[in-house]
């Protein structure tokens, strides 16, 4: 990727600069998890067992724990590695439990952690094709993220996706940690969601889907209780049930604009998805006017 600042029409190259330590890395993706990611910190090297974490953060929005570890080289392994600390977080929950209480001065409890989403994301300028290659398996908790930045002080963060994710990592490994943890941590797909549903609902999905992608640079990330729409931060949720779809706003209820009164106000209320505003539709008519509402949302979260 090219970088270029606009100067009196004339495009000026902006080169890439590299990361002199992996401490930097680490210390700028740190103080910024929370714009970054949509994480909470809790520690820096934390130690256990003779392994010692670079970054544990807690995703909210999962109630669950991550591990994020950072590289300038690029000989490591990343499933061995991955699941080696998860692995370690599984067989000592209470551990990463009061960490977090006394990180946070929280009450958190065992039972108030989803450990099933537990995951691990390495940080890195750049990995090897072998790296990319390791991660395309449908049930991998694990992410890989390049960080890149450049001589005007810009860092861009961007995920390695999978090429292709299609086989369980299950069935082509016999390693003792990754057996004990895909017992427990499971890592979900749109499939997974649509499975069993009517080819009206399905079609209904796919509808909104392709309207929402339309609206600019946004990811798709199936999670256990829905499929989220991200940008810089969780834009919409979906929740796609037997006879209709729930659509979860991340917004204000009293900062929606919306004519039809078809939003409900959840303030207050326990849900599965962000926000304050929930949508029930099932009719393909519905989706030009569902997309004005989503269009707000991008606006404060893409």
């Amino acid at each position: 990727m090219r970088l270029f600042n606009i100067g009196n029409e004339v495009l000026n190259e902006v080169n890439q600069k590299s990361f002199k330590l992996e401490r930097e890395i680490q210390e700028l993706t740190e103080q910024n998890l929370a714009i970054v990611f949509g994480y909470q910190f809790v520690k820096s090297e934390y130690a256990l067992n003779n392994f010692r974490l670079d970054s544990l953060a807690f995703d909210k929005s999962s109630n669950s724990f991550v591990i994020i570890e950072y590289k300038r080289d690029k000989n490591f392994s990343v499933i061995d590695q991955g699941y080696a600390y998860l692995s370690l977080m599984l067989n000592n929950k209470a551990d990463f439990i009061l960490e977090y209480n006394e990180c946070i001065n929280k009450n958190l409890r065992k039972n108030d952690v989803d450990w099933s989403q537990s995951k691990v994301l390495f940080v890195a300028p750049s990995y090897t094709l072998y790296q990319r290659e390791s991660i395309n398996f449908k049930d991998l908790p694990i992410e890989l993220w390049e960080i890149k930045q450049f001589e005007n002080s810009t860092v861009m963060y961007t995920q390695v996706n999978p090429t292709k994710s299609t086989e369980s990592i299950q069935t082509i490994s016999t390693d003792t940690n990754i057996q004990s943890v895909a017992k427990e941590v499971k890592t979900y797909t749109e499939e997974e969601h649509l499975e069993g549903k009517s080819p009206e609902i399905v079609e209904l999905y796919e509808t909104l889907k392709r309207e929402i992608l339309n609206l600019g640079d946004i990811r798709v990330k199936p999670n256990k209780q829905n499929i989220a729409f991200i940008g810089k931060r969780n834009i919409v949720d979906i929740v796609i049930q037997s006879k209709k779809i729930k659509m979860y706003l991340n917004m204000k209820y009293p900062d929606i604009d919306d004519y039809k009164n078809i939003v409900r106000n959840i303030t207050g209320i326990g849900s599965w998805g962000n926000g304050d505003c929930e949508v029930n539709f099932n009719s393909i008519d519905e989706i030009d006017y569902l997309i004005t509402l989503v269009k707000q949302s991008y606006k404060q979260n893409g």
